[in-house]
Order: structure tokens, then sequence, then C-alpha cells
């Protein structure tokens, strides 16, 4: 039996670019809104990311699985037009160009709300569309170092300032942004009236730090509750326990015991940490380290690398992972959106569309226009043939 996605019926026009932007349309078109990029070839940045086969890199299939394509140029008076056109069709349309520059192309706010008054915007930047640092080019790892993450993970480790790999801020934002989006829709119905979201990428990470309290209150040092890797059998295990607790744990259950009972203080801590190194490492089965572990109710973890991510028994039993058309008679492998619903639908429903593959098909659909109309468009150059 098959369940209705939530979103369907809604039409989103995604004119971002990278991932901030992206990803909200990925989540969107999931949850069955249809999504329509428009993009020129050549100007998404994603395409240069992980494997490249049939056109499409890795990344850029994970961001835009399941939208449709038209390519128009919004560097053309009749491009910016033919992009107003469709927004009054819309619900909702998602940028992440530098603040200002959508509204020099004649598809900001204030033209695009004119012509749908119940439209939702949604404009991504770095530091926000206006005050100081808002004309800023703002990648994630620029966000990364401003918003206090690669200072504090310094501090922490005693060692130089070093990015993470992983796109944070912009997954985060991209997360925050469709809270803001659905928020607003639903506003919209209630209202009539539209909305348009200033999101920067600097603000969805402080707002989602639960380690920005230390600044707030200039509370140092940070006292960090991560986990802590130890040399096991078969490789490094990570158990998450704060050192006091895991010690309780490990002492009541498996009777380790200080090895100087009168030491205190930091001599003490160390003293027992060395006992802990000790015990784990004393193990000779894995399988019987992490009996033990759980017999102590301390979780720990594998760390798993990029070779073995996918053997997570919990990633193969929930199907994280579908597979979409690679555009060459094959399918290509993408994650799921994690959002499991009792009698709904949310999974991507193709792959990523080529560069104006659905110029004429959504140009049809969404205005009305023939195949004639369709030709002068790509004469005037607002319409680029894929």
């Amino acid at each position: 039996m098959s369940h209705p996605f939530p979103l369907d019926g809604v039409r989103v026009l995604d004119l971002s670019r990278a991932i901030s932007g992206p990803y909200v349309g990925r989540l969107l078109s999931d949850l069955g809104a249809e999504v329509v990029k428009v993009e020129v070839a050549g100007t998404d940045i994603t395409q240069v990311f992980g494997p490249r086969s049939h056109g499409h890199s890795g990344l850029y299939v994970q961001q835009n699985a399941g939208k449709r394509n038209v390519s128009v140029d919004l560097g053309t008076s009749a491009g910016a037009e033919l992009v107003r056109r469709l927004v009054a069709n819309a619900h909702v349309v998602i940028e992440n160009f530098r603040p200002g520059t959508v509204d020099r192309l004649g598809v900001g706010w204030s033209a695009l709300s004119r012509v749908n008054p119940a439209l939702v915007m949604l404009s991504v930047s770095g530091f926000g569309q206006w005050g100081p640092e808002s004309g800023r080019q703002a990648y994630a790892p620029v966000v990364h170092a401003e918003s206090g993450l690669l200072g504090r993970q310094a501090e922490v480790d005693g060692t130089p300032p070093n990015d993470v790999v992983m796109a944070l801020a912009d997954s985060v934002t991209s997360l925050h942004g469709m809270i803001a989006v659905l928020s607003a829709l639903r506003l919209a119905e209630r209202t009539g009236e539209g909305q348009y979201l200033d999101l920067s990428m600097f603000e969805a990470m402080l707002a989602t730090d639960d380690y920005t309290h230390y600044s707030l209150e200039a509370s140092y040092p940070v006292w960090p509750a991560t986990g802590s890797v130890f040399q096991a059998p078969g490789g490094p295990i990570l158990i998450s326990a704060d050192p006091k607790y895991l010690w309780h744990r490990l002492s009541a259950r498996h009777g380790l015991a200080d090895p100087d009972p009168r030491a205190t203080g930091a001599d003490r801590f160390a003293a027992r940490a060395k006992v802990v190194d000790g015990w784990v490492a004393g193990f000779t089965e894995r399988s019987a380290l992490i009996e033990a572990l759980e017999q102590a109710g301390v979780a720990w973890a594998e760390i798993r690398t990029p070779a073995t991510l996918m053997d997570s028994p919990t990633a193969q039993a929930r199907e994280v992972v579908a597979q979409v058309d690679d555009r060459d008679g094959g399918t290509r492998p993408v994650i799921r959106m994690p959002y499991r619903f009792s009698a709904g639908s949310c999974e991507p429903r193709g792959g990523a569309a080529f560069v104006g593959e659905h110029n004429t098909e959504v140009l049809r659909e969404w205005l009305g226009l023939d195949t004639e109309e369709i030709a002068e468009l790509e004469q005037s150059g607002a319409l680029h043939t894929p």
C-alpha cells in the first residue's frame, strides 16, 4: 500500500547552488514537493566533488536527486522575466546568492512578492542579508572558523586549528531553512500572506551549537563532553562516558581498583585513566570487550571510515541507501532522508536531472507555453537549450 507524500502539490523554484540551498530543495522533493532547479551549466560547484559519471558528480546527485531542471539565464532581462512568470505559479523560492545579487537581477523579494503575494522565499547567506559582514564570501569553512567551532576544538585538543571534514555549516543551515520554509507555508495557509526568510549560516551554527552557552556567559575553559578513543583489539574503539562515570561503572561491574588510593586530584585522575587504558587493551577478543562494556552499561562505538561506513548493521537493516536513475540505464546510490512516517512517504523520486532537461516540460505545465513560444525564449538567450 502506497502512502501519500506530505508536501504533494507544493511547487518549489530552486535558484540555489552548492549545498546550503539545494539541500533544502532535496528535502522538500523527497517529501513530495515538485522542485524545479534553475541552473546554467557549469555554475554549480558541487559538480566537482565526488565520483563523476554520466554527467554528474556524487555530491551533485545527493543534493539534487528528484528535482526537475530548467536552464534559465538570469543575467538576461528575458531570463529574469521568465523566472518571475514561473514564480507566479510557485509556493516557494530558494536562493543562496550573495546578498543583493537577486535584487540586481530583478528576482529579489520585492519583485517576486509583487508577482505572488503568498510566496515563501528563503535567502541563505553567510552573515545575513544586512549587517557589517553581509557582503563577505562565506563557504562552510569560513563559518566553521567564525562561529568558534574550530577555535574551540583546537583549545580542547591542544592542537593548531583545523577544519572539519564535512560542510557542517551548510547542512545545519539547510535544516534550519527547511523548518523556516515549512513554518512559513503554514502561516501563508492561515493568512494568505507570504514570507521572506533571511537565514544566515553564522546564526544557524550559533543556534545549533550546544557549547555556545560557554561564550554567552564567559565561562571558561570549556568542559568537553566528548567521547574518548581507546586502543583495543581489532582497532580503536570510542567510549562515550564522563571519566568519573566510566570509572564508577567499570570498577563496580568489573572490579577495577585504584592503583594508589592515597592519590588525589589530577594524580588520581591520571592513575585511573591508565588503569582503564590497560583494561581495554588487555582484551584479546573485540567481541569480549564490547560485551564487557555492555554489561557495565557504557556506550561504545566503532570508529567507521569512509570504507567501512556502509558496513553498519543499522545502515543495512534500515536501508538508508536508495537507488536512483543514473541517467544511463542503471542506478546510483543516494542517502535517504531520515524521516520515517507511519502513514506517509518520504523518498527520492528520481535521479539528478541534466541541466535544462525539463525546459519544455516545465514551461508547458507551469505557464502553458507552446513550442513556438519556447523556441522564442531560446532564441532570446533567456532559455538555454540542453
